[in-house]
């Protein structure tokens, strides 16, 4: 028996430096992007293979914007949307998990999400899209590295810049072009609630620009913008 109990516990200490090692890197990554912008994240890696799988020439839409050239229309209109208390918060929103877990109880399935614009940002940075219950640990781990080492200006910024706004199209120098032929800086308010309404499902919202649920958040979102606080 203490041979085995012996390799048991070799194999978990094993594990356990692996964590440990595998939360270093992340951090790693975390404290270069505090200066160095990301070139591409892990969701847009899985997004063009899954192109290049149909289309082996596909391409992204992707272009880094500095955070004084992105509207202001447009950071409203996220935060609107997306994370009202972004400014406020360590990185999660306990009152919109609530708020989020009671409808999708209510409605008996996932209808609502509650995460906020750091914890969305830490899944698109590093994480699969699969969902596991050790995906969600590890965003949480995420989010709070991000919180620690970043502040709220450059979050958002690496956010606006590496977000899915249709397919293949991320970020919003990117969206901006893709939807309306102009510049992330010269989005106007109605183009801005747009691009925030679509954030949620921007494949489906991509091939049906003029559909109802999108339009109608379109104008909650314009009514919400003024009392939004950006960083």
């Amino acid at each position: 028996m203490k041979p085995v109990r012996s390799l048991l516990w070799r194999f978990l200490l094993a594990l356990f430096l692996i964590f440990v090692l595998y939360q270093l890197w992340l951090f790693a990554h975390i404290c270069w992007w505090v200066k160095f912008d990301p070139s591409t994240s892990a969701f847009m890696t899985d997004r063009l293979e899954v192109m290049q799988d149909q289309n082996p020439k596909a391409r992204l839409k992707h272009k880094w914007v500095p955070y004084k050239n992105i509207s202001a229309n447009l950071k409203r209109a996220l935060i609107a949307a997306e994370d009202a208390k972004f400014v406020d918060h360590e990185g999660f929103d306990w009152e919109g998990i609530q708020k989020a877990y009671e409808k999708n109880l209510k409605k008996g399935k996932i209808v609502a999400g509650g995460s906020t614009i750091s914890q969305q940002l830490a899944k698109n940075l590093f994480l699969s899209t699969k969902r596991t219950p050790w995906r969600k640990a590890e965003e949480t781990i995420i989010t709070l590295m991000l919180e620690a080492v970043m502040d709220k200006q450059r979050i958002f910024e690496i956010y606006l810049n590496v977000i899915e706004w249709g397919n293949g199209v991320f970020g919003a120098e990117a969206a901006a072009r893709h939807y309306f032929g102009v510049s992330a800086a010269k989005l106007s308010a109605e183009q801005a609630a747009r691009l925030a309404a679509m954030v949620p499902n921007p494949r489906y919202y991509d091939r049906h620009r003029q559909a109802r649920g999108m339009l109608r958040k379109t104008l909650i979102i314009l009514e919400r913008m003024p009392d939004a606080d950006i960083p």
